[in-house]
């Protein structure tokens, strides 16, 4: 290593540490943080955001990163390589954004996440939407900063998915939900198949947490560098690759909320765990974007989670610990309850079909939000209108509308299509571990969960951001994004279990 790239490492480190920091004080906002302390914590949050970004886009990072890649000596594909490549894209992205606007930014985010976790329990859209109304207006001067080519989306999309263009979402998107809305429809005139009325009694809160807490052992989660909280919306954060925290949402009367939250926060967690240790505190810790990161959440709560072999040997556990709930529920009507297909409001709670339909509206209102042809005071009717197309039904208040989500109060416009782009990567993984190691799925079938963790080490978790998410697919499967694997997994399971 040149003595250059060590000063550059050396630099982001402490630039990594004060946005852990940072990710501190987030966590503890969202989870044990007294609700009078939100202007205080803005203004700590908005102090460590400005000196990280401070420090970030000096001219000597720049003329550090200058020296490096004129000096010839980087292999291409290395391990250094990749490192600046990935500083570079960062560093170009931080150095267009005014340090006013990000202190401006991370303050309006703070009291906007404030503002609606004040206002959702009492379906307030008019009390959050003059926050709401910022952080849009807030992400349009972002994406001017940052700059794009075709429109004004591509610029926010790429924070969160480099290098995939909104036209190529919107028609992989498409060529999904062409499929998916009629295959819908089949299903939901057949949804007195299957019940599942038995999640909505009384379950014990002590003892669905003693479940999560057990699946995330299971899937090789590591509590002595992690712990499970609970918070109003479940999220993974990470504080270096030693200190990777998740956060679940328990209720009484949704049993499926809770277990398969901490699935999905679980699989997030694995990634930021098994990151290449020698990448802590440097610009190629984290997965290589957040579509490939949603990829390993979804992959285990429906691929693995949901699955007929993850469900049977689950379901003794639920029965010893829940006996009055599921007394007189055999083996093949849990697993086809956990599967049950219904047209539903609240996307965190939506089944595997009807999911990424969720994330089709969001991603179609993003793009009308930010491009000025939706006003942000027309966006509980446009969402309204969007759900009954898509699903069939009406949200009966703005609580499990427009307001259920956490995204648009801290300004994550542009993250929303990850999901539903996790979904599509997720199959692909998985169908090529089915074919090349075909004995990690034989574990699963077994009740041992821990050689697919380790094959998903090797192939995606350890290598961070050293690759985009297009060459990682492209080592892992061959193929880059497509619609098809996804949409014949879907078709063939659900037919299955819904006698199509």
């Amino acid at each position: 290593m040149s003595e250059t790239l060590s000063v550059l490492k050396e630099k982001l480190a402490t630039i990594h540490d004060l946005n852990a920091a940072a990710a501190v004080l987030g966590w503890d906002q969202h989870t044990y943080m007294p609700k009078g302390g939100i202007a205080c914590r803005s203004r700590q949050m908005a102090t460590l955001s400005q000196l990280a970004h401070e420090f970030f886009t000096r001219p000597e990072i720049g003329e550090l990163l200058d020296r490096i890649e004129q000096s010839g000596t980087l292999e291409e594909g290395s391990e250094d390589w990749a490192y600046v490549r990935a500083c570079r894209r960062d560093y170009n992205h931080a150095v267009k954004l005014p340090s006013e606007f990000v202190v401006e930014q991370s303050e309006a985010g703070s009291q906007s996440f404030d503002a609606w976790a004040r206002c959702k329990p009492e379906s307030n859209f008019e009390g959050f939407r003059p926050h709401l109304e910022k952080m849009v207006e807030l992400s349009r001067r972002e994406a001017e900063y940052l700059g794009y080519e075709e429109q004004i989306y591509d610029a926010l999309l790429d924070k969160f998915e480099p290098a995939l263009p909104t036209r190529e979402v919107a028609r992989v998107f498409g060529e999904v939900k062409d499929e998916l809305v009629p295959f819908c429809k089949q299903l939901f005139e057949k949804k007195d198949l299957v019940e599942d009325k038995f999640f909505f009694t009384d379950w014990d809160r002590d003892k669905q947490w003693e479940l999560t807490i057990q699946v995330l052992k299971d899937m090789g989660y590591d509590f002595d560098h992690g712990r499970q909280d609970e918070s109003p919306h479940p999220f993974t954060t990470d504080f270096g690759i030693g200190d990777v925290r998740v956060t679940t949402r328990i209720h009484r009367d949704q049993f499926k909320a809770g277990l398969y939250g901490t699935i999905h926060e679980g699989g997030h967690a694995l990634y930021e765990q098994n990151v290449n240790p020698a990448y802590d505190r440097g610009s190629l810790a984290g997965g290589t974007s957040l579509g490939i990161h949603e990829s390993q959440s979804r992959l285990w709560e429906n691929l693995i989670g949901r699955s007929r072999a993850y469900c049977r040997h689950y379901y003794p556990q639920v029965c010893k610990l829940f006996p009055h709930n599921m007394k007189d529920v055999s083996e093949i009507d849990y697993y086809r309850a956990i599967n049950r297909v219904q047209p539903s409001l609240i996307r965190i709670e939506a089944d595997e079909v009807t999911y990424s339909l969720h994330i089709f509206l969001r991603f179609e209102l993003e793009l009308a939000l930010l491009s000025g042809d939706l006003k942000v005071k027309d966006l509980p009717g446009a969402w309204n209108e969007k759900v009954e197309a898509y699903l069939g039904i009406r949200p009966g208040n703005d609580a499990e509308g427009c307001m259920q989500d956490m995204h648009w109060s801290d300004g994550s416009f542009g993250y929303f299509p990850t999901y539903a782009l996790g979904n599509l990567y997720g199959v692909s993984i998985l169908n090529t571990v089915r074919e090349k190691d075909p004995a990690c799925l034989q574990a699963v079938e077994e009740g041992n969960f821990l050689p697919l963790k380790e094959r998903l080490s090797d192939w995606v978790y350890q290598h961070g951001r050293r690759y985009t998410a297009l060459e990682l697919m492209e080592r892992i499967t061959g193929r880059g994004l497509e619609a098809g694997p996804f949409v014949s997994y879907i078709k063939a399971k659900y037919s299955g279990i819904y006698d199509l």
